[in-house]
């Protein structure tokens, strides 16, 4: 079955630490990968226009933001970049995990991922 999860959290949407799963706000579940993928471009269109900036990654992961939209860490004691996250997986699981990119462990603003939750 493929899910079709909209996230909203400190981290991007292709991180998928071990409570990756309590960040889901919405979740669509489909038996057709077509119907999940159309929902999928559904989606990326409506939060492209509500959102400031977007970066996405294959296979069909996708993060939207504001710079200005904070959610404080009380672990590392300061305020983190708030992510909706968008993503279309299989039985809760990526598509393809294909090869990692060398900036895997820096966030979007170059910044290495500071939390001790996650070291």
């Amino acid at each position: 079955m493929y899910q079709v999860i909209v996230t909203y959290s400190e981290n991007e949407p292709w991180w998928f630490f071990d409570e990756w799963q309590e960040d889901i706000k919405e979740k669509f579940e489909y038996d057709c990968f077509c119907q999940a993928k159309k929902r999928y471009d559904t989606l990326a269109n409506k939060f492209e226009k509500e959102f400031e900036e977007n970066r996405v990654k294959p296979p069909l992961l996708a993060a939207f933001w504001n710079d200005e939209e904070l959610i404080y860490c009380e672990d590392c004691d300061e305020e983190l970049q708030a992510y909706k996250g968008l993503m279309l997986v299989k039985d809760y699981q990526k598509l393809d995990d294909g090869d990692l990119e060398k900036n895997e462990a820096i966030n979007n603003s170059g910044k290495a991922k500071c939390c001790p939750r996650y070291r």
